[in-house]
């Protein structure tokens, strides 16, 4: 079980710098508008999102027939399926390919799932040097960060931050903060990982039960770059990324990169389906607590999501309080409804990390109703005694005080008392409501009384 964190707290820490918030947010925004550009392009948006949605749902509701298929058809390839029914065990597996082949050093592309299973620290601790080829986890990787977005892993950092991490570290000049040449000594600097690691290992975005081939999106190349150079290639994948048939494949591909970064398709779509001659090509499948949340009825559509990341960018309260605020591998409203299903008692602050205000479900590709969950996992927290102490006290005694009318009218003069003679009590660090809020002036009487006094005057 991990440590408890607190997204208010951690959000407090990023709300420090506001220039960087602002910052934050604009650039977000940006790309949230340019999804929306992207999406008007299509004249049936709407329909391709229904179309998604509903060949996802035929997917969870069929889940065991269909990756028996996929095993099925993968191992007739020659691929080397595994099956892990937990992050330890996952990470077991890629670590007894990596011993058998004596492999002590690995190229890995983006990947949330080992995000998820902590992959990278259970190797290092085994002595496994793993060197992240996306761009943006190199760059946190570098700077002993986790990624911050799920798509854009190093949004939060500017690029003389970058400059910085990249004169420490692969020995750039000092103050180098133009992107292009940032780029270029990092391209230098994953050529030669690329072309000395012997064992690669990537995600895997969308799985054919039809056909046992998988597909990895990347705009850089680098999944390409480590599988094609590597002799043995591990793909790791969650149990719900699978899709029924080949001919799906479009529906997907044409919601994913537009709604991730408003572009019209992934730079790379690469195919894979069988070992290369004198090569290994494993597949692990991982369920890590997705089968029980397949069984949470209220909560199974959250098994749909494509990582798009479109929910984060769009988000009000992602975009002022930074991925890190939210202490679980996906961030965001997505994050919020999956990461209670891992540890419900650890990230039972996370569902309460959200407006509610419904724009995650309106850009979400495949439709997943992220805000309905939200509100309804804020239910099952509280009802199994997770939600914060202090809150259920402060809800309780608002039950009471609404619930009786002699109650509420003498605790509406006692805090109009207070706010007038004795602010202090009111206004103070224990009232987190101020610490972004001017206290505004004290009403000369409740709305009950000035109701009964202008009927009066009406009847005069």
């Amino acid at each position: 079980m991990k440590e408890t964190k607190d997204h208010a707290a951690l959000s407090e820490a990023f709300n420090a710098d506001e220039p960087r918030v602002n910052w934050h947010d604009e650039t977000l925004w940006f790309v949230r508008q340019k999804r929306d550009r992207a999406a008007q392009t299509i004249p049936d948006w709407e329909l391709l999102r229904e179309t998604a949605s509903r060949i996802k749902h035929n997917v969870l509701s069929n889940l065991h027939d269909y990756l028996l298929q996929f095993e099925a058809s993968a191992r007739a390839n020659g691929v080397i399926v595994h099956w892990a029914a937990d992050a330890r065990e996952h990470n077991q597996i890629v670590h007894a390919i990596l011993q058998k082949h004596k492999v002590d050093r690995m190229v890995k592309s983006k990947s949330m799932l080992t995000e998820e299973c902590h992959l990278n620290e259970y190797l290092a601790e085994n002595g496994v040097e793993v060197i992240d080829s996306d761009l943006g986890e190199r760059i946190v990787q570098l700077a002993k960060e986790p990624p911050s977005h799920i798509v854009l892993p190093s949004i939060h950092k500017k690029k003389e931050e970058v400059g910085m991490i990249f004169h420490e570290h692969l020995g750039t000049p000092t103050g180098m903060s133009d992107p292009q040449a940032l780029t270029e000594a990092a391209r230098q600097h994953l050529r030669e990982t690329f072309l000395t690691r012997r064992a690669a290992l990537t995600g895997v975005n969308f799985a054919v039960a039809e056909t046992g081939e998988f597909v990895i999106c990347t705009n850089e190349g680098n999944a390409d770059m480590g599988a094609h150079l590597a002799d043995v290639h591990i793909a790791c994948m969650g149990i719900e990324k699978l899709i029924p048939e080949r001919k799906h494949l479009g529906v997907f591909l044409r919601l994913l990169t537009r709604s991730a970064t408003g572009q019209p398709i992934t730079t790379y779509s690469s195919h894979f389906k069988k070992p290369r001659e004198g090569h290994e090509l494993h597949l692990v499948l991982v369920d890590n607590g997705r089968s029980v949340q397949l069984g949470r009825e209220d909560f199974r559509n959250s098994l749909k999501c494509i990582r798009c990341g479109a929910c984060m960018n769009t988000c009000p309260v992602y975009r002022r309080s930074g991925g890190h605020s939210y202490h679980t591998a996906v961030a965001g409203p997505i994050g919020s409804i999956l990461a209670p299903n891992l540890d419900m008692k650890a990230n039972a602050d996370l569902p309460f990390a959200s407006t509610l205000c419904g724009s995650c479900t309106n850009v979400c590709p495949v439709k997943i109703d992220i805000h309905d969950q939200l509100y309804k996992w804020r239910q099952v927290i509280v009802r199994e005694g997770y939600a914060d102490t202090k809150k259920t006290m402060g809800m309780k005694a608002m039950t009471a005080t609404f619930a009786s009318p002699a109650t509420f009218k003498l605790a509406g003069k006692a805090g109009r008392w207070f706010m007038r003679h004795a602010p202090f009590a009111v206004n103070n660090r224990l009232n987190p409501w101020y610490k972004q809020r001017d206290m505004p002036a004290p009403p000369k009487e409740s709305f009950g009384e000035w109701y009964l006094k202008n009927r009066k005057k009406k009847h005069e």
